[in-house]
């Protein structure tokens, strides 16, 4: 399958001096891997990129320890690449970490070995170790034990989806809230879609699932829930048999991991490859309703970079706005001449996005427009608030 590439370069402009600005720094930074646990390069050369990003914390998709999840392979699969993440590490590879940084969850491998007990044994985990949750920061994981031989179930009335069920109800809202488990509820993979998975998560106040079980990267979306499937972390590589209607980006050329960074309001997802090679990126938003608005951040306007930037042919633009007022968002090209107005209306508080295609859609004058490649300039305005940014076009 042809490779997905989007690059990263960004860059704002202000063109007038009364423009507010403000950056945001990432309040965590974390990697996700799946269907990694098989010691050799491809695993190493995984854990090497995942080290060069300089996580908080890393976090996995299951299917840890191939191929039988025996004790015997267990500290060769894991701790040879990943034991300055893991407390308390008993291995022969380091010392180990001073806190846990590693949050394992179960895949059907691990569960080879009788009770999954090397498994449980390696690690030292919140709750019953199976399934269980924690807190970094702004963002609540929940862990959960996808496998059929869990004792407590995987249907979403078992005693374990209850479990999350109630713990995510009880969650602060100023929290992220990130399901992750191993056998993924859709994917267009050879294993395909893990029906008895898909328990309502939304409904429950998840905002994004990640899973492995299949080895590809694939980005879906099910009822306006993102979805990952995040299984290339080694092991080897599946194709894609059947596409499912979900299915938004696949990816099966190199192993890889992801780099998610979470935002007081957003959470910005990308798949790198383990060349390094950006191959998705993608950004959930959610409401600024549900925080804190004694944070002085969330008190100002605020128009983000472009998403993807450069972008070919489609990019989201979101911004901020702390009161209700008029909201206007034009688009210009270089030479300062109005190609398109996006958003022309009143909104209350809160966050939005909108799509710009460089393709199709009306101009100002009413004809429709195929831009060229270049730079083109967006610009928010909200009541005496105006911000201008750069965004880039490559075909």
């Amino acid at each position: 399958m042809s490779t997905i590439k989007y690059f990263t370069g960004i860059t704002s402009i202000v063109l007038l001096p009364l423009i507010l600005q403000y950056s945001l720094s990432a309040q965590v930074k974390f990697a996700a891997i799946g269907d990694y646990g098989s010691a050799g390069s491809n695993e190493e050369a995984v854990a090497n990129l995942i080290d060069s990003w300089n996580p908080e914390l890393i976090i996995t998709m299951g299917d840890n320890n191939y191929p039988h999840g025996s004790a015997s392979t267990i500290d060769e699969n894991i701790g040879q690449y990943f034991h300055h993440y893991i407390y308390p590490y008993t291995g022969s590879y380091g010392t180990g970490s001073d806190s846990n940084k590693f949050f394992p969850s179960l895949g059907n491998h691990d569960w080879d070995a009788p009770n999954a007990q090397p498994y449980l044994d390696y690690f030292e985990l919140p709750g019953n170790e199976r399934y269980y949750d924690f807190i970094w920061e702004n963002i609540h994981f929940f862990v959960i034990d996808s496998d059929p031989d869990e004792p407590d179930g995987t249907s979403q009335t078992s005693v374990q989806a209850n479990w999350l069920h109630n713990t995510m109800q009880n969650s602060s809202s100023d929290s992220w809230k990130i399901v992750y488990f191993h056998h993924a509820p859709y994917s267009s993979g050879e294993h395909g879609s893990t029906s008895y998975m898909q328990w309502p998560f939304k409904e429950w106040g998840a905002n994004t699932v990640l899973a492995g079980h299949d080895h590809t990267y694939e980005r879906l979306e099910v009822d306006g829930l993102t979805y990952f499937v995040n299984g290339l972390g080694g092991r080897s590589k599946y194709s894609f048999p059947n596409i499912i209607p979900e299915s938004i980006v696949r990816y099966n050329d190199d192993y890889g991991a992801m780099l998610l960074e979470a935002f007081e309001t957003e959470l910005i997802c990308k798949f790198i490859n383990k060349e390094g090679v950006l191959i998705d990126s993608c950004k959930i938003i959610r409401s600024v309703t549900n925080l804190d608005y004694n944070n002085e951040d969330l008190k100002r306007y605020s128009l983000e970079q472009n998403y993807p930037n450069p972008f070919n042919p489609t990019t989201k633009i979101s911004w901020q706005s702390p009161e209700g007022s008029w909201q206007t968002i034009k688009v210009y090209n270089i030479l300062g001449n109005e190609v398109t107005t996006l958003v022309d209306e009143y909104k209350p508080a809160g966050t939005y996005e909108v799509e710009f295609s460089a393709k199709g859609g009306s101009a100002s004058g009413g004809n429709a427009y195929n831009l060229p490649s270049g730079i083109y300039f967006y610009q928010l305005q909200a009541g005496n608030f105006i911000e201008i940014k750069k965004m880039v076009f490559i075909k």
